[in-house]
């Protein structure tokens, strides 16, 4: 499957064709009705007699071609009809055509084109590996951070839904190294996995891991058990949202406003912000609730979390 770049309001080839097919077929049905109205004005030249078949025949040579003269108006009705009907008829017909023959002929060339721009405007962007519920809210809020977004999805509506939300949209498959590579992941900035699926997580991961050994890799996890699978293939933080949602949905039993609370902390336009940032050293030992300006509420130390109840920094 080859990667493919979608921007927004780009429509499928096949449903161009349809389109101008339905074009073409409804032209011509006109054409011939108009024709068969007026019949009485042309004269078949071989036998002198107008039947449907070459109304039908007709209509085609004269959309296509200005006549070979065998069937010719002869009334000035018939005249009128060719001018002013017959003719802007073959005149939007050759324009369908044509504009047809290029958008297909060239169609592969201006895809290529619009690739090697795109890859080269790409530096410090977050690629984000299938656009479901998951993904679409992960680019979203990365996007409202001032992020420029990448999404590859094997599904080419979703990747024209990415697009049209106003990310960069690739038909591909986030598991193999080329459409990862298209993506230009050696200049992203992080890599987001929203399969749905952890044996498709873990192996992009580990591709990934292979072309951008510094890159930041986040992983959604479906399956607990699954998430030290996916940090030893190089996952540098995992979320499982089915216990994030248990644990809210738990506290909501008892609580009004907690999940709403926990959604506010998480959003980028709520008003509590959570960030990280390194210890500075006239911090040393003191309390966290004595941290200034924000409010101190976890460290690392040594890599072992301390929470802001047990004690001092």
């Amino acid at each position: 499957m080859p990667t493919r770049l979608f921007t927004r309001s780009d429509g499928a080839v096949g449903r161009l064709l349809l389109v101008r097919l339905m074009l073409v077929i409804g032209a011509i049905a006109l054409l011939v009705a108009v024709l068969w109205w007026d019949r009485a004005g042309l004269r078949d030249q071989i036998d002198g007699h107008i039947s449907f078949i070459d109304v039908i025949y007709f209509a085609a040579v004269s959309i296509t071609t200005v006549g070979y003269g065998d069937i010719v108006p002869v009334t000035d009705r018939a005249r009128l009809v060719d001018a002013a009907f017959v003719t802007p008829m073959r005149l939007f017909m050759w324009l369908l055509f044509v504009g047809t023959a290029y958008e297909l002929v060239l169609q592969r060339w201006i895809e290529r084109w619009r690739m090697t721009r795109m890859q080269k405007q790409l530096s410090g962007h977050v690629i984000v590996c299938g656009y479901g519920h998951s993904g679409r809210y992960a680019a979203s809020e990365l996007a409202l951070r001032g992020h420029r977004v990448v999404i590859i999805d094997a599904d080419p509506d979703a990747a024209q839904t990415a697009a049209d939300d106003g990310h960069i949209g690739l038909r591909g498959d986030a598991t193999r190294e080329a459409d990862l590579m298209e993506a230009e992941i050696g200049r992203a900035e992080a890599l987001l996995i929203c399969l749905g699926r952890d044996d498709a997580a873990v192996l992009t991961t580990l591709t990934a891991r292979h072309l951008h050994p510094g890159l930041r890799i986040v992983c959604h996890v479906s399956a607990l058990e699954n998430v030290k699978l996916i940090a030893q293939a190089g996952a540098d933080a995992t979320v499982q949202p089915s216990q994030v949602g248990g644990y809210l949905m738990a506290d909501a039993v008892r609580t009004q406003h907690v999940a709403d609370y926990v959604t506010d902390l998480l959003n980028s336009v709520g008003h509590v912000r959570l960030h990280e940032r390194p210890a500075r050293p006239d911090e040393a030992g003191k309390r966290m609730r004595d941290v200034e300006p924000e409010l101190a509420l976890r460290i690392i130390r040594n890599g072992v979390a301390v929470g802001f109840w047990e004690g001092v920094i």
